[in-house]
């Protein structure tokens, strides 16, 4: 089996940035280190590690959307790239492992020994608790973020009903960890019809007559929406990533000891550091 787990990251300039600048200052100053544990992880279980940064294919993929999507954002083209890079990457090997760069091994178990991809695509998936009253989506109590699970449900769902495929509550995917073969991404096609894609979600976003406000504001280009939508569309094979292989630490600094990988979206990298150190947890 050739396999390959790989990251990739760039720094967004500032300017670019809606937000999270916070977690763009945490990014420079754990760099090196999150990587540094990736590739760690990638020795431990003997698999080759590659990480990717900003290069010239990417600018050119940039400059693509600047020319034919320029309300698409720099952010949302990061993530559409990562993607590119999965499909790409499996020309060349059996089984991939994506990892976002906050994403910290702290296991020496083997993902592709421990996960039989030949089942499906693992990925963590959720759902949004989405069967509210569309009157009271858009209260204060109610609004979400475009990013948001709730908003991923939502364009989601509507783009399935545009396509003629009525999901009443659709599963919300999280594309930080992903382990896939070649045949479940081939079945997924993700990038197949890319621009017709984009311009369903261009056409809701823009449209007032597709849908009320209290559903429509929350349209956007998440990469993860069309994740949804494909896997849905296309029926494609999927497994589970439970919380040991993809624990989620975001508004609390919390670990579960049976944690293998740590995907930590609030930025408390030192938490992280300190948990390991207490638990005797070598990452470089």
């Amino acid at each position: 089996m050739r396999r390959v787990i790989y990251s990739f990251y760039i720094d967004i300039p500032k300017e670019k940035l809606v937000s999270h600048h916070e977690s763009k200052d945490k990014f420079a100053d754990n760099y090196e280190w999150l990587l540094a544990s990736q590739q760690r992880y990638a020795d431990s279980i003997s698999v080759e590690y590659r990480h990717f940064v900003k290069d010239k294919p990417f600018d050119n993929y940039v400059k693509w959307f600047q020319d034919n999507y320029p309300d698409i954002s720099y952010y949302n083209i990061v993530n559409f790239w990562k993607i590119r890079l999965l499909v790409d990457l499996l020309e060349d090997y059996d089984e991939v492992l994506y990892l976002d760069i906050d994403v910290i091994p702290v296991t020496d178990l083997n993902f592709f020994e421990e996960i039989d991809l030949s089942k499906g695509i693992a990925i963590m998936t959720g759902t949004a608790t989405g069967q509210l009253p569309i009157n009271k989506l858009q209260t204060h109590n109610y609004t979400h973020h475009v990013r948001s699970p709730m908003a991923k449900m939502w364009n989601s769902r509507c783009m399935l009903a545009e396509s003629g495929m009525s999901v009443d509550e659709p599963d919300v995917f999280n594309t930080a960890i992903v382990g896939a073969r070649k045949e479940h991404l081939d079945k997924l096609g993700y990038f197949d019809n890319f621009e017709e894609t984009l311009d369903l979600m261009s056409n809701m976003i823009s449209d007032p007559d597709f849908y009320p406000e209290s559903i429509s504001y929350m349209f956007g280009y998440d990469n993860e929406t069309i994740w949804g939508y494909k896997t849905y569309m296309n029926e494609v094979e999927y497994q589970v990533l439970g919380e040991q292989w993809h624990f989620f630490m975001d508004k609390w600094s919390y670990i579960t000891k049976n944690a293998k990988f740590i995907h930590c979206v609030s930025k408390d990298f030192d938490y992280v550091r300190q948990w390991c150190e207490k638990n005797n947890i070598q990452l470089i």
